[in-house]
């Protein structure tokens, strides 16, 4: 995001680590135009700025960022550095695209922006910051169809950790209920609460039945940039202890059944899904989206291979070690959990030989598996028909195997099948 300051002396951009071209977060960097080391103006930031813009004088920078789990909005002073808020929320804000951001105007007072949380539908908001007004009422006859939403913190090593526990629909505290763990894709993201309607949001789930957790584990966004850093070099393991140490908090808080608990994911959602099978038989049923099942293939075989080198330290052929620790395949005979495995035939990002490699082996190994290639599709599906098949199985799965009392379409699980 690299913006000139209104004298044209100065650069300001947001650096650190990130996985995804469009998933922004980082700390907030000036660098003077004739030249010099950049320097960091949000040293020690307990988020992750996303966008940023100057304002009118050439001193101040407001920016965007991944706070929490949720969303913010804070400007940075920079005679002497100093970080101020001017908003935060547990919802999702942007302009466009995947990253907390807003449509600043030229005043450097107004703004707009698109705001939607899990009960409330995407809707443009416009007015001074934190003080917006509704402009748009496009989805007024949207309702939620899902319960309550709470943010979960736990600690896990030397971190504190953030998620988001969706409640099913008509919650009774008396029954037992069935836990979907939805992992986001990146590592570098950050899950906010938003409206159902992206590919892949398991949200609906909870309209089913389920309570669905949504963890934000070591790798993600929002709780500063060492907290991002922290799964360098160890894809798979503090981040997945991350999630069980999550897991084991809601089961001392709600009455989620421990033996109907399954995990699923996108990305790297689906990587962690096929890692966390192989490390741990806690889960009684996984969906892997377009995930990763060797490291050391992969860097050979998908298209965009050099957001792997901040992470691992080195290409595949100066240190296989540190690829092969992390890979599923090198663990996959403790593996027992049944998996459905997804994937777009065109995939360039998590190509489709990293979803066969699992399938094969968990086929071999006499493990419940199905392998589902979606026919032109990349790694964001396009085709209504197949985002509508890929849930429908989704479910399907997980109702065969968790036994929810219901599917999101109504049909009961027992007459379902993957």
């Amino acid at each position: 995001m690299p913006r000139w300051s209104p004298d044209g002396k100065t650069i300001a951009f947001i650096g650190g680590l990130m996985s995804d071209e469009g998933a922004n977060g980082g700390d907030v960097f000036t660098v003077p135009v004739a030249g010099g080391k950049p320097r960091n103006r949000t040293p020690g930031l307990k988020a992750s700025a996303s966008w940023l813009a100057w304002l009118p004088s050439s001193d101040r920078i407001l920016f965007a960022e991944h706070a929490d789990g949720g969303t913010g909005i804070a400007t940075v002073d920079l005679d002497g550095d100093r970080v101020t808020s001017l908003w935060t929320g547990p919802e999702t804000i942007s302009d466009r695209g995947w990253s907390p951001a807003v449509s600043l105007a030229r005043d450097g007072k107004t703004s707009a922006l698109i705001r939607h949380s899990f009960h409330h539908p995407p809707e443009v908001w416009a007015g001074p910051i934190g003080g917006w007004k509704q402009v748009t009422h496009a989805n007024r006859d949207a309702k939620a169809t899902w319960g309550e939403v709470k943010s979960l913190h736990w600690k896990s090593d030397a971190w504190e950790v953030q998620g988001w526990l969706l409640y099913p629909r008509d919650y009774d505290a008396t029954k037992r209920y069935p836990l979907v763990v939805s992992v986001h894709g990146g590592p570098a993201s950050s899950r906010h609460p938003a409206w159902p309607g992206s590919f892949f949001d398991l949200a609906a789930l909870a309209q089913a039945g389920y309570f669905v957790f949504f963890p934000n584990p070591r790798g993600s966004f929002g709780q500063g940039e060492a907290f991002t850093r922290a799964n360098v070099k160890d894809f798979g393991h503090g981040d997945l202890r991350d999630i069980l140490r999550g897991v084991d908090e809601i089961l001392k808080t709600v009455p989620v059944d421990p033996n109907r608990v399954g995990i699923a994911g996108w990305s790297y959602g689906g990587y962690m899904t096929m890692w966390a099978v192989t490390q741990t038989r806690r889960f009684k049923a996984a969906v892997a989206g377009a995930g990763i099942a060797n490291w050391q293939s992969y860097y050979g075989q998908n298209g965009i291979d050099q957001w792997l080198l901040p992470y691992f330290g080195a290409t595949v052929y100066d240190d296989p070690a540190v690829y092969a620790r992390s890979s599923p395949i090198n663990f996959i005979k403790q593996a027992r959990t049944p998996t459905l495995i997804l994937v777009g035939e065109r995939d360039a990002e998590c190509p489709v030989p990293q979803s066969r490699e699992f399938w094969h082996a968990l086929k071999t190994l006499d493990v419940p598996t199905q392998l589902v290639v979606y026919p032109g599709e990349g790694h964001g599906f396009a085709s209504r028909k197949h985002k509508r098949d890929a849930m429908r199985r989704t479910a399907g799965w997980l109702d065969r195997y968790l036994r929810a009392s219901n599917s999101p379409d109504g049909g009961s699980a027992n007459d379902r099948s993957p």
